[in-house]
């Protein structure tokens, strides 16, 4: 096999030994390393090129800006997209976008948070079509988990996707946690491992990269890191035990890329993982040796402390391969733009490689293995599964009744009263919209939103909704929380103005019953809010 030969050979997705890979890996950065040449001017030309190859930023826009048109013509890695970058009304658009992405690097890495269930950038508008990690572990069907990782290959490919960062590994653990939830598979490890390797091997039979995350474990935090810093107060022990057999089991699956964390584990040390050797050298140690991404950069853990700028040199530095720069209309980027939050990482990044402080070898080992997957990913498919799955019939087997009487039911075409109860949302999945209310819309649906209203006049409209002359109104109240004691004390409240009242659990189910009449829908988006509709209808 020649070295051009090594450069475009795809890697296999599954079944491939690990000692093929690290070999194919490793003749691959030779040949970059023999393309930056010992020559001091050569390096010179070539040092942007190698720092853009590991710089993966987001955008504004649902076309290219002429500063991203340039990166990329300048070797910049590739993309991330997020849901303003969609454009839900024009079916071709993200192809499109993708296509004019390739045209200005054809070997572009495009990736997107696109993990069914409550996160979806593809679907946001909408809600996925796909249930999520939570409804398929509660459901427990390897093969169902698979063929959903098929959808959301099939999803992110025909877009000209080749990244999905998904699979969530994370075994929540905590029911505490305000940032994994219902995006976890579940709490039991084993559980986990099996639909996190089923995730991986259905999302990469459609040379889409999957990502498996975050790395070495997210699930027993009680902090969002897009906020706050993290912390896992587990043993390393502790650790090995309950979170870090889903990552092998991501390895052992092929998986072609991870994402780390920004948790800190003291074990480890006082550095948010994602800057901590010592957590990559961990994973390294597992046998792994594809892609590491940075959590984006602009999340609290590095944001607040070193910046983006510097954290993406101590990444590197730690032994990540790829940097996730992340969403520039986040809030927290106010006053920033796009192009000002790539700039501020490919700029300290060069100072760091110029001054000798990143090492090139660091760069181009990173560079070779981002390269490794591009080229993967353009290859050919060769497994044909076409499923043919109703999806609201997934999600409704996988809700759970919690009723103590006659299980509540919709009947008709009667007049629905929605309580929301909700009372914000996870920063990774973004605000949504109210899916229930769409898929109830045969119904009549009156909406009481309890943030904007108070309690007092939740009642006066639930008294109301029972005393209407056309018959009373169903009452359904939306939460996702039951640790939230705001949103529990408008449950309460519903159900003493309305006894037959019906609790929609679009949170963590509990191991025991609420008291309530409850659907524990295990997540919320478009085919589970259909999937509700469709139990109540049946019941």
């Amino acid at each position: 096999m020649t070295s051009r030969d090594l450069h475009h050979a795809p890697l296999p997705v599954n079944g491939s030994s690990p000692a093929f890979e690290n070999e194919l890996r490793t003749e691959t950065a030779a040949n970059l390393t023999e393309n930056l040449t010992a020559n001091p001017a050569e390096q010179s030309a070539d040092l942007p090129r190698l720092i853009n190859s590991v710089i993966l930023p987001g955008f504004v826009g649902t076309t290219v800006p002429q500063w991203l048109e340039t990166a990329l013509e300048n070797g910049l890695a590739g993309v991330v997209y997020f849901s303003h970058n969609i454009d839900p009304d024009a079916p071709e658009q993200v192809s499109s976008l993708s296509a004019a992405i390739r045209a200005a690097n054809p070997h572009a890495v495009i990736g997107v948070d696109e993990e069914g269930g409550n996160v979806t950038r593809l679907q946001s508008r909408d809600g996925s079509s796909i249930p999520g990690a939570a409804a398929l572990g509660a459901l427990n069907e390897l093969a169902t988990t698979q063929a959903a990782g098929r959808a959301i290959g099939r999803l992110c490919r025909d877009a000209g996707i080749n990244l999905t960062i998904a699979p969530v590994a994370d075994v929540n653990t905590n029911p505490l946690n305000p940032v994994i939830g219902v995006r976890a598979f579940g709490t039991d490890t084993a559980l986990v491992s099996a639909h996190t390797a089923a995730a991986v091997t259905g999302i990469q039979s459609l040379r889409v990269a999957a990502c498996a995350k975050h790395f070495p474990g997210h699930g027993d935090t009680v902090a969002d890191s897009h906020m706050d810093t993290a912390r896992v107060e587990l043993t390393m022990a502790q650790m090995s035990e309950f979170h870090l057999p889903p990552f092998q089991a991501a390895v052992d699956a092929g998986v072609a890329s991870m994402m780390s964390a920004h948790i800190i584990i003291p074990e480890l040390g006082e550095a948010p993982a994602t800057l901590n050797p010592a957590a990559s050298a961990l994973l390294r140690d597992m046998g792994y040796d594809g892609v590491l991404i940075t959590d984006a950069l602009d999340m609290a853990a590095v944001r607040a402390t070193v910046g983006p700028g510097e954290g993406g040199v101590l990444a590197l530095l730690a032994g990540n391969d790829l940097l996730c720069v992340g969403n520039p209309l986040n809030a927290y980027t106010t006053g920033r733009d796009d192009e000002s939050c790539y700039t501020e990482v490919y700029d300290a990044l060069f100072a760091a490689a110029t001054s000798g402080r990143l090492p090139l070898e660091v760069l181009r080992r990173a560079a070779a293995r981002v390269q490794a997957l591009a080229q993967w990913s353009s290859g050919d498919i060769t497994e044909g599964v076409d499923d043919d799955v109703d999806w609201v019939s997934v999600a409704a087997r996988a809700c759970r009744f919690d009723s103590p009487g006659a299980k509540p039911a919709l009947t008709g075409a009667g007049s629905v009263t929605l309580v929301d109860a909700r009372t914000g949302h996870n920063m990774a999945a973004g605000p949504t919209e109210n899916f229930l209310a769409t898929a109830l819309g045969s119904y009549g649906v009156t909406i009481l939103d309890a943030a904007e209203l108070s309690g007092a006049e939740v009642e006066v409209a639930l008294m109301q909704s029972q005393a209407s002359p056309a018959g009373s109104s169903t009452v359904l109240v939306l939460i996702d929380s039951l640790a939230s004691a705001q949103q529990l004390e408008t449950l309460e409240l519903a159900f003493t103005t309305a006894p037959q009242a019906v609790c929609i659990n679009a949170g963590l189910a509990p191991a025991s019953p609420t008291g309530f009449a409850t659907v524990h829908a295990h997540g919320f988006s478009r085919v589970t809010a259909q999937a509700i509709v469709r139990v109540l209808e049946s019941a």
